[in-house]
């Protein structure tokens, strides 16, 4: 029998859960305005529909604001070190099948020094699914350029602008070939809601980008897919199998660029409009679509840009510990580190 057999997913009732199930005895600290707090009460409604125990569920997060979450939930959790999230994440789901495992991570965080382990977990396909909240500046140590912030960008450790290129964070995903990526908007509690349901449905590392707002370093970061009156014209709302079709009238669509690799966009009744497949294996295209975002927040889409079948990670690890089981028996740990070059220095 395989050593894994006793742990297994327990699934409630989910009718008798509600979101204050999953609300620790915590007090929610963020400054005021915090897009954090929107996210935090998405993600606590959403929690129920999953129907899982609570101690089959754990939180793991780095460090900065947005790793507070572990606090807030009462489910497990654990409040890591900085940018090793994903790392930890991994031995737990590796070692834990039972477990429904989630990574809370901000932008320093999982794209500086966490970035390294950040492409590992998605390449290697590990079973978890790890939240990047985007507010494009250091919030908790108070207000210095991060990985996305904008050329240019003025902050304290930055005071004649930042030199730096920034990381397009779907791009990077899409790159270290995630099978699930997504990105969504702090203030849109629907369409969070709606990613963080398929993002949970997937097997496999499942990679969702949140813009979120700092009101105190870097307040209206992306105030233009917010305002009423811009952001039906900006924001490119992605649909699995629908025509891909967006502006206030519904007159832009998305085409091939006939002149590049890349994606234009073009009248909404032109014949060339894609039609999205977030299932198409080759990343192609979801990585175009990554490619229409700009500092100046003019097409942003959003939404499941990749959503495919990959074996997972932790899955083909348990695969491959049973095969071995049955063809050469449990191993001897004792025999196994007093083997090879070995020696014993006596006293």
């Amino acid at each position: 029998m395989s050593r894994f057999a006793a742990f297994d997913l327990v699934p409630v009732d989910e009718s008798k859960q509600t979101a204050k199930d999953f609300k620790s005895d915590q007090e929610v600290r963020w400054c005021p305005g915090c897009g954090d707090y929107a996210i935090l009460a998405a993600f606590q409604s959403f929690l129920p529909e999953l129907g899982l125990r609570r101690e089959n569920m754990v939180i793991v997060s780095g460090i900065g604001c947005s790793s507070r979450f572990p606090y807030y939930l009462n489910t497990y959790g654990m409040h890591s070190i900085h940018g090793r999230a994903p790392a930890i994440a991994t031995g737990l789901a590796c070692s834990r099948p039972d477990l429904s495992v989630w990574v809370m991570t901000g932008d320093g965080d999982g794209l500086s020094i966490g970035g390294n382990h950040l492409v590992h977990a998605l390449r290697r396909n590990v079973n978890v699914r790890i939240l990047l909240f985007n507010n494009r500046i250091y919030g908790l140590t108070k207000g210095q350029y991060s990985p996305t912030s904008e050329q240019g960008k003025v902050t304290k450790s930055t005071p004649y602008g930042s030199l730096d290129a920034p990381f397009n964070p779907l791009s990077l995903a899409l790159g270290a070939e995630a099978s699930f990526v997504a990105r969504t908007v702090d203030s849109d509690r629907k369409h969070l809601i709606e990613v963080l349901r398929q993002a949970s449905e997937h097997k496999g590392a499942a990679f969702v980008e949140i813009l979120q707002n700092c009101p105190i370093y870097n307040d209206d970061a992306f105030e233009p897919l917010k305002d009423p009156d811009a952001r039906d014209d900006r924001t490119i709302r992605l649909a699995h199998g629908e025509r891909i079709v967006f502006g206030a009238n519904g007159d832009k669509g998305i085409r091939r660029d006939p002149t590049t690799a890349g994606l234009e966009v073009c009248a909404a009744d032109d014949p060339a409009v894609l039609v999205h497949d977030a299932t198409q294996p080759d990343p192609t295209t979801a990585f175009a679509l990554s490619r229409l975002d700009d500092g100046a927040l003019s097409n942003v889409p959003i939404g499941v840009f990749r959503s495919v079948d990959r074996p997972s990670y932790d899955q083909l690890m348990r695969d491959q510990i049973a095969d071995a089981t049955r063809s050469q028996g449990e191993g001897d740990l004792h025999e196994l580190l007093t083997a090879g070059d070995t020696w014993r220095v006596d006293a």
